[in-house]
């Protein structure tokens, strides 16, 4: 199982982070080892000072799957959720600036919140669902998937062109704008249209 993420798919949090609009979704993977256990609390990594989380909207892959045409992208999933994809921002920094791969800032052991499923089918529309993050009682990213650059049927086609989607995958769809750090103590909660889906703690 893998999660594959995608980069700058919301055009306020590329303006955060003074990047550019790419000309194609930017992709990365996070393996298995990445995501954090049920009702685990997160514990900060030793070799980070900067730790931010990314909020993200998650769809789960039920069927196999590649090169799949947009106009087909809907039959390969059916769970939603949302993720948070933690991010060593001070180490991606370094391994940006000397042109060097992602994966140890963004892959690293329990890096990734993947929240509780639900079946799509209890959403109208999964391009206009509104999510939010909080951390300790407060919002810090509250956006709308009908924001996204790439759509979801889009992202998924673009995927399969390089990797065979297996069931159980898991896609991040990017984060919108309002990443921050987190320091022991926070407890972030994610919501998905007015439902909690996930409760973490930070160590």
């Amino acid at each position: 199982m893998k999660i594959i993420c995608i980069g700058r798919n919301y055009q306020d949090h590329i303006d955060e982070l003074e990047n550019k609009i790419p000309s194609e979704p930017i992709l990365f993977i996070k393996p298995d080892s990445a995501i954090l256990k049920s009702k685990s609390q997160f514990v900060i990594p030793h070799f980070s000072q900067q730790i931010q989380y990314e909020l993200e909207l998650a769809i789960q892959f039920n069927t196999l799957g590649k090169h799949i045409e947009p106009k087909f992208a809907y039959k390969y999933f059916d769970k939603i959720s949302l993720g948070i994809d933690f991010t060593a921002r001070d180490l991606q920094n370094e391994l940006k600036k000397h042109g060097l791969p992602w994966e140890k800032a963004k892959g690293f052991d329990r890096s990734a919140i993947v929240g509780q499923w639900i079946d799509k089918s209890e959403f109208d529309d999964i391009q206009n669902l509104d999510f939010k993050l909080l951390k300790n009682n407060r919002t810090v990213q509250h956006s709308n998937s009908s924001k996204m650059i790439w759509k979801i049927d889009q992202l998924i086609s673009y995927t399969s062109k390089f990797f065979t989607l297996k069931i159980g995958d898991i896609l991040f769809t990017g984060s919108p704008s309002g990443v921050g750090h987190v320091r022991s103590g926070d407890v972030l909660v994610g919501i998905l249209q007015n439902r909690e889906v996930f409760r973490v703690r930070v160590k």
